[in-house]
């Protein structure tokens, strides 16, 4: 599962990307500097690995990463090959959801490409190219459903009352996204891979003053997208960028200190990103290792164990489970235990995020 920076070109998508993977990923004044596309595998920023290091005190301790990509930066037209078009909208395609940057500050010195600061402007630019891509792979697949649709052919008919009702969506300039699929009409949906169908996270890049609370710019993008449901962080990138380069953690604290945050923005976004690909933790813990396992919410036990090993799905007979304020409360397996909060679940048990799991299985 990953995530994609998208935006206009110098909206200070690669900069937010250095900020997350500590990668050193080409920055510059100019479009299209990003080509191909970076990948970054991220850590997933949770005080819960942290807490559980200081009491069990393991040999090792290994959080959860997401992926993050860095595509090149669309302009107007790309649906129709322009800039990088096509690379780009090949590159996102294959994200699971997306994280759209939105220029809100002003500074001369670095190049806008439509020569002004208005992010609303931007965020409908790349909206609608993105819609037309997906308008344009709808249309080819009508094409093709409709002569088998007219012939009587239910299942042709029901696909197509569904693309049908993509295109109208399309055509009133709204994405994929805004249609509530039931699960039959999702058969048709998913295989499609439509761009606009992807969860969306709003970055607002802000300048320093503006990292706490943010400006009018950030304010506009608010009213923009209130109908949507998408979550809205709000990221001093060149700040960030310039806390990443202090090795000393205490000097990270101050500098964050100074303009007001508690902790770097970066986190908020990633943690943030880890949601909107769907996806919680559960936790091993042991004086080997102390993990943190990553799956999709509403994953069953056996699907969990299945991520440490295939051998552990497949032969799965039951879970142990212990709760992760339980484990803070009482200390030790042990105690836990004796207080009777040792859970026992078996296949049917949906995970929940922070549980400490132990599988039983046999291959």
């Amino acid at each position: 599962m990953k995530a994609g920076i998208v935006g206009l070109p110098n909206v200070g998508k690669s900069t937010l990307f250095n900020c997350l993977s500590n990668a050193k990923a080409q920055s510059a004044n100019f479009p299209f500097c990003t080509i191909e596309p970076n990948v970054g595998v991220v850590n997933v920023p949770d005080a819960r690995v942290a807490t559980l290091e200081g009491m069990v005190n393991p040999e090792r301790v290994v959080p959860a990463t997401v992926e993050i990509v860095d595509i090149a930066g669309l302009v107007k037209g790309a649906s129709k090959g322009e800039g990088l078009g096509n690379q780009f909208l090949g590159n996102i395609r294959e994200t699971d959801a997306i994280i759209h940057v939105l220029r809100c500050f002003d500074n001369d010195n670095i190049i806008h490409v439509d020569d002004s600061v208005d992010p609303v402007r931007d965020k409908e630019t790349i909206d609608i190219e993105l819609q037309l891509k997906d308008l344009e792979t709808v249309e080819k697949r009508l094409e093709r459903v409709k002569r088998n649709a007219k012939t009587g052919n239910k299942e042709a008919q029901a696909e197509f009352d569904v693309l049908n009702k993509i295109q109208a969506t399309l055509l009133e300039g709204k994405s994929v996204r805004s249609i509530d699929f039931s699960e039959k009409e999702m058969i048709y949906v998913i295989p499609l891979q439509f761009i606009t169908s992807k969860p969306v996270m709003y970055v607002c890049n802000v300048d320093e003053k503006s990292a706490v609370h943010g400006n009018d710019y950030v304010e506009k993008v608010k009213e923009s997208v209130k109908h949507e449901a998408a979550e809205i962080v709000v990221l001093a990138v060149g700040t960030e960028a310039d806390i990443n380069e202090l090795d000393d953690f205490e000097e990270r604290q101050i500098f964050l200190e100074d303009i007001g945050l508690q902790e770097p923005g970066s986190a908020v976004l990633i943690r943030s990103a880890y949601k909107l690909l769907n996806l919680q933790t559960y936790f091993t813990v042991g004086v080997k290792e102390v993990r943190a396992w990553t799956i999709n919410i509403g994953d069953s036990a056996p699907k969990a164990a299945g991520v440490i090993h295939t051998d552990f799905e497949k032969g799965f007979i039951r879970a142990e489970v212990i709760k992760y304020k339980d484990y803070i409360e009482f200390g030790s397996e042990v105690k836990i235990k004796e207080a009777g909060k040792l859970g026992v679940e078996g296949k049917e048990y949906i995970v929940e995020d922070g549980d400490i799991m132990n599988f039983r299985f046999n291959v």
